[in-house]
């Protein structure tokens, strides 16, 4: 089973080795990181370990049972309680159910390791299945996002309060009262 991690040194070669294998399936949907990101990849990982420890964000990985990176889960701009949340998976996983299974998981810590009380997140219009993602993690729409924020793309931000439990959007049988 995939296990959600807080993003440490050990990690920098599987994450390195997730951005390279992954890279074209991202630029289709999002912004691609360029090659200065590979080519000063130590500095730029290390630059995140910086900022993780004073506070300022918390990074995430969802690695599996091979040591692999299957995503990627970030928590950033933490203040006032709430973080800007972002998340990426590998290509071979998506559309199973492990990035919204990630989400979700990432929001209980976000509470119990970081006191937030609030994520948003954004998303183009184009990216149906980031959508589905952030709904089905109890996210709900909050208004429209600067394409500037979105690589160019117009988007919508999502918001989640995490006072308030996930819905489960699956029909349930209740008994009559």
């Amino acid at each position: 089973m995939p296990d959600l991690q807080q993003l440490r040194t050990r990690h920098a070669p599987a994450v390195l080795d997730f951005e390279l294998a992954n890279r074209g399936y991202f630029a289709a949907s999002i912004p691609d990181r360029g090659d200065d990101f590979f080519d000063r990849f130590t500095d730029r990982y290390n630059a995140l370990l910086a900022e993780q420890a004073v506070g300022d964000c918390a990074f995430y990985v969802l690695v599996a049972e091979d040591g692999t990176i299957l995503g990627r889960f970030n928590l950033v701009d933490i203040k006032d309680r709430a973080a800007v949340l972002g998340y990426r998976v590998a290509q071979h996983v998506a559309g199973h159910g492990v990035a919204t299974g990630a989400v979700r998981d990432l929001c209980r810590l976000a509470v119990e390791r970081h006191g937030l009380h609030t994520l948003r997140a954004a998303t183009s219009r184009e990216n149906a299945a980031s959508q589905r993602v952030l709904s089905k993690a109890g996210f709900v729409p909050l208004g429209p996002a600067d394409p500037a924020d979105l690589g160019g793309k117009p988007g919508t931000w999502y918001q989640r309060d995490l006072g308030v439990p996930t819905v489960d959007r699956e029909p349930v049988d209740r008994p009559n009262a």
